[in-house]
């Protein structure tokens, strides 16, 4: 069942605030070789915290696009991304820096990990940009690591660690901040069944331990067949 857009701004469910992350009227186009091509035909859509949402499509469909937009890392060529009342598109700079590495967490196919730096310093990052002690940020990286099952990794750096590993590595990084959405683009698209499913969980974990959101982008059923709200991209609109 698809959740209907809500109102732009801070939602309230039995009295308690509601995030919202929310696109309106969104399309992007790019230019490639002079021939514009549009990607999103004018998108809106609304997600909340506490929920677990999907977004599938074939390949080349938009995925990565539409989830870049709605975290901050691409601007539309027309439209807003809202998060609450927040225009990402008018906050300065710092103001939006500061929202993306506490509120949002990343997780690509690709990990991005900081190749000369060490597991648990790779994880430590978001809490020490978010001037955070250096031993509260090394008691949190060490717990996450613990829960993706690496702590015994904490000081190889990422290179000598396996596709899984880094995977893992990457997703403890995303959860440091406890964001209010996770944006999760083919996450599980470079492991194996037993681990893909293994990340799915945690996904699951952090939503139940803080409310968290899942915003996954995936054509994988195993992931996306456990999502609350599926969306379907086709053709540059979401179905």
């Amino acid at each position: 069942m698809i959740i209907g857009t809500f109102k732009i701004g801070t939602l309230m469910r039995k009295n308690q605030e509601i995030l919202s992350l929310s696109l309106v009227d969104v399309r992007k186009d790019f230019n490639q070789g002079g021939k514009i091509q549009q990607v999103l035909r004018g998108i809106t859509a609304t997600f909340i915290n506490d929920h677990a949402y999907a977004i599938t499509g074939v390949s080349g469909s938009g995925k990565s696009t539409f989830l870049h937009l709605l975290g901050g890392l691409d601007v539309p060529t027309s439209g807003a991304v809202f998060f609450n009342d927040k225009n990402l598109a008018q906050l300065k700079p710092t103001e939006k820096n500061i929202l993306l590495n506490r509120s949002l967490g990343f997780v690509f196919q690709f990990h991005y990990l900081i190749k000369e730096l060490p597991v648990l310093e790779n994880v430590m990052l978001p809490g020490l940009v978010a001037g955070n002690t250096r031993v509260a940020c090394r008691q949190r990286a060490r717990e996450l690591l613990a829960m993706m099952d690496v702590e015994n990794k904490l000081h190889a750096y990422p290179t000598t660690l396996s596709g899984g590993e880094q995977q893992r590595v990457a997703i403890a990084r995303a959860l440091f901040n406890k964001p209010a959405f996770l944006l999760a683009d083919e996450p599980t698209g470079n492991l194996d069944a037993d681990n893909a499913l293994g990340v799915i969980d945690l996904f699951f974990r952090a939503k139940a331990e803080w409310g968290m959101t899942i915003i996954l982008c995936s054509h994988d059923p195993a992931g996306y067949e456990r999502m609350e709200t599926v969306y379907h991209l086709h053709e540059g609109i979401i179905q």
